[in-house]
């Protein structure tokens, strides 16, 4: 019974982390989402609204990400795989990748004009897989993200999402 009691704070303390870890993925997906929706045309571009989902993606990355995967908070019923543990350089890499990309998005959104400008458009001749730290470009030299579009920008971390989440999480019924 002295174990149970033990185990009970550590582990309110793992939903609890768990609980704000799903909850910034969330708002993760929702700022991508208004600045993809707002390039796509399915929502009306407002550079304010594009200023604060930049910030989100800036302020949830990099440091911020790392800090919500702590030893011990990994596996059921979570949907971070142990894998992470196992390769945590990786994992840290591409938080830190992701976080590069998403605060030159957030300065891109700083200066943001009125309108879509065709500078914050990707354009032709930029290659997608840019941002992925995954094994997809062996030996390639990435380029600036202060010197990409922001569309593209917004690719590029929206791949690298979905690099981490192919291999670090499991889908949770």
């Amino acid at each position: 019974m002295l174990a149970l009691a033990l185990a009970s704070p550590v582990a309110g303390a793992e939903s609890a982390i768990v609980a704000a870890r799903q909850a910034s993925m969330k708002e993760m997906a929702a700022a991508a989402k208004t600045v993809a929706e707002m390039f796509d045309g399915k929502r009306a571009y407002d550079a304010a609204g594009f200023r604060a989902a930049a910030a989100a993606l800036s302020a949830r990355t990099g440091p911020a990400l790392l800090a919500e995967f702590p030893e011990g908070t990994l596996g059921a019923p979570s949907g971070a795989k142990l894998e992470i543990d196992q390769a945590r350089p990786e994992f840290e890499a591409l938080a830190r990748h992701i976080g590069r990309l998403a605060a030159a998005l957030a300065a891109k959104a700083d200066k943001a004009p009125a309108e879509i400008s065709g500078e914050m458009r990707m354009g032709a001749g930029l290659p997608m897989d840019g941002g992925s730290l995954l094994g997809k470009r062996p030996n390639a030299t990435e380029a600036d993200p202060a010197k990409l579009p922001a569309e593209h920008l917004l690719h590029l971390i929206l791949q690298d999402c979905s690099g981490c989440h192919s291999k670090f999480r499991r889908k949770v019924e």
